[in-house]
This record gives structure tokens, C-alpha cells and sequence, in this order.
């Protein structure tokens, strides 16, 4: 297994521009947010919350038999350290119980952003990227020093691991060419379609297109997104994508850089499955980075964190496919009291409520736990 990530890269994608400010918020405060005008907060709470333990960067799912996931990176130190896991819990109940976690991925790096899907066939799919970003911290440099130049060239990089069991089992290391938190999603056709960042430094080349037509064992590149005019590669990272009802994809992409549009999700369309794509350009929607769903109704629902003042979890609504975002309704999913937070993720229910999963601080100093809100939109 060849490296295909350069450290720098690394360091650069994990980089989030945290703030943090405010007083300590409840567990489960809500007040002042539950009745908005597109959407009704049903109840906020923490899933995971093992003390003096780091948790970052979930996704969430849901299987054919009803049953929710949540993958996230565990058992970590830090925002930035050497033990990250890639973990799962689970809720049979939607939501209002869960498992203790799964280990998935132990590897001698640091296993960060995990997404996870579940496939027509009933395969769980689990995505997530490998660092050595922890090198530049010397509290860690001792462990540094343990580990081999050739257990980084085998480990370095990004992955995919599939489950044909329900999570009992797992196969082997799928090292692929893009990586995004939330990883691929399933298309109508039965493609898996993978849009995420690339270790290539070209405006052409940094947001990459791949897709598996075996069920996730093998991954080929198809095509790869065009940054928006003017913008910087390295400042563009951490896409999602979501397939319209007239099958056309749309990809939204993180953005930082500088400027009026600074920190402003890009997007992008494709209408021949992922092949050829506009090029990305600015929407008004402020925050980072997006995960996308089309609810049963065929809105469009992006979450987002937001980390600057007020800190939190937010959504924006479109319903046209994307062509426009309703930023004037935008909804806010939850409050925090610093920016250590964000990586939201949904799924809609059975009853077209919306299930979504993040990492948050809840006590300023203290260390994020895994936390949910649930919440339903208006008609």
C-alpha cells in the first residue's frame, strides 16, 4: 500500500479555524429554538459522552430494518492526537437509546471522519482518512518516534472497509483516491458515487468523482469538479453530494479563503451521474462542512456548523433541487458555547421527522461529546 497523502495536505484538511467563546450551555437546552418558522425542535441530547474522552467528526445512518448508526472517530485525546478509532453505536428505538461503541478501525494512525452507509444490498459501508497531523504537536512526538517510516507509507492515506454482516465482521482495507467526513452515497442506478478531496494541489483536480458498481469493493475515478473562479484548492475540502429526483447530483464543498464569500458552502451540478460538472461556485449559505439528504417529499435539506458566534448546528432548506437555498428561514439545530463543533449529519425517519448527529462542546474546557437533535420541518 503506497502513501498518497503528503503530511502537509494532511494538516492542512484537518485545519478548522475553531473559536471559542460564551458560558456553558444545558445538555439539552432547546429553549429558544423550538418553534421556528420552517421547523419545530422535538428534543436535543447526547448519545456518547465517555469522560475525558474526545469524540469528532460522526455520520449517521439508517438501515433497511429501521435501525440507526452512528460512526464518528472515539477514544481520542484531542482535536488533534494519535488514537482516533473510527467507532459505531447504534439505536433500534430512533434515537432515544443507544449501543456502546463498536471498533471498527484501530490502525497505527489517526483514524478521522468517519462516514457510513448502507447499501440496497445491505452492506455497511464505512469511509474515513488516516493522519499523522499529531507529529506537529510535541506532546506526541515520543510516539512519533515509535512508529516506522514504512507503518506510515502502508497506513497513510484514505480508506473504505465494507460489512456484508450487519457490522459482526468487516473486510479488508480499501485504500481509495478521495475522502470526505461523510463519505459515498447510493445512487438510484446502484452506483456507489464518492465526491471528496483529492491529495492533487490543480484548481481541476482537487475536488474528485469516484464510483463503485460492485457494491463498494472496487473504486474507479469518473470525474472530478473545477473550483469556483478566483478561489484557492487548498483552502477547499470536505464535500458531500445528493442525488436529485430527476436524477441530477448535486455536490456542495466546504470553503474557507477570504473575501465577501469566505467560508460560503460552494456547489455544483452534474446531469450525467457524476461524469462532467459545472464549475463549483459560491452560495449564500454560511458555514461548513454540508451533509446533504432529499426527504420524501424530495426537498433538500444541507447541515452545517457554525463556528463563530453564535456558535452551533444549522440547516438550510431548498426546494428546487438546489437552484436556490432559503438562508432567510435558515434553521438552527442547536446552541453551543464555542466553536469546537460541527460535522452534522441526517437521516429522516419513518414519520418524516429528521434524526441529526454531530460532535459539540457542551461546557466551555470541556471535551465534545457526541450529541443529537431532532427535529421536524414545517409544510
Amino acid at each position: 500500500m503506497g502513501n498518497t497523502t503528503s503530511g502537509t495536505w494532511t494538516a492542512v484538511f484537518w485545519g478548522a479555524c475553531l473559536a471559542s467563546s460564551g458560558a456553558a450551555l444545558a445538555a439539552d437546552a432547546i429553549e429558544g429554538i423550538r418553534d421556528q418558522p420552517l421547523a419545530t425542535v422535538l428534543s436535543s441530547g447526547t448519545i456518547w459522552a465517555p469522560k475525558d474522552v474526545y469524540i469528532g467528526w460522526p455520520t449517521v445512518a439508517k438501515t433497511a430494518e429501521g435501525e440507526l448508526m452512528a460512526a464518528f472517530s472515539g477514544d481520542r485525546e484531542a482535536h488533534v492526537c494519535p488514537w482516533g478509532k473510527t467507532q459505531i453505536v447504534r439505536s433500534r428505538d430512533n434515537g432515544q437509546t443507544w449501543s456502546t461503541p463498536e471498533t471498527v478501525n484501530n490502525t497505527p494512525l489517526d483514524d478521522r471522519d468517519a462516514g457510513i452507509i448502507q447499501t440496497r444490498q445491505g452492506t455497511l459501508v464505512v469511509s474515513w482518512f488516516t493522519s499523522m497531523a499529531f507529529e506537529q504537536n510535541e506532546d506526541y512526538r515520543r510516539h512519533r518516534e515509535k512508529i516506522l517510516d514504512k507503518t506510515i507509507e502502508e497506513w497513510l492515506g484514505f480508506w473504505i472497509r465494507r460489512s456484508e454482516d450487519n457490522g459482526k465482521t468487516w473486510g479488508d482495507f480499501i485504500r481509495v483516491e478521495t475522502t470526505a467526513p461523510h463519505g459515498p452515497i447510493e445512487l438510484a442506478d446502484g452506483r456507489l458515487l464518492f465526491v471528496g478531496a483529492t491529495a492533487a494541489q490543480t484548481v481541476q483536480d482537487r475536488v474528485g468523482v469516484i464510483e463503485s458498481r460492485d457494491d463498494g469493493r472496487t473504486w474507479s475515478r469518473i470525474g472530478s469538479i473545477a473550483q469556483a473562479e478566483g478561489d484557492d484548492p487548498n483552502e477547499c475540502y470536505e464535500p458531500h453530494v445528493v442525488e436529485n429526483a430527476d436524477g441530477s447530483l448535486l455536490a456542495m464543498v466546504r470553503y474557507h479563503g477570504h473575501g465577501p464569500n469566505a467560508h460560503h458552502l460552494r456547489q455544483a451540478f452534474s446531469r450525467d451521474g457524476g461524469k462532467t460538472w459545472t464549475r463549483l461556485e459560491p452560495t449564500p449559505i454560511h458555514g461548513f462542512p454540508p451533509h446533504l439528504i432529499r426527504l420524501k417529499d424530495n426537498r433538500l435539506v444541507v447541515c452545517y456548523g457554525r463556528r463563530w458566534d453564535p456558535f452551533g448546528e444549522r440547516a438550510c432548506v431548498s426546494r428546487d433541487g438546489g437552484t436556490t437555498w432559503d438562508v432567510e428561514h435558515e434553521i438552527v439545530l442547536s446552541q453551543a458555547p464555542t466553536g469546537d463543533l460541527g460535522y452534522p449529519a441526517s437521516v429522516q425517519l419513518d414519520d418524516g421527522s429528521i434524526f441529526t448527529v454531530y460532535y459539540e462542546v457542551i461546557e466551555a474546557g470541556a471535551k465534545p461529546p457526541l450529541r443529537y437533535t431532532h427535529w421536524r420541518l414545517k409544510d
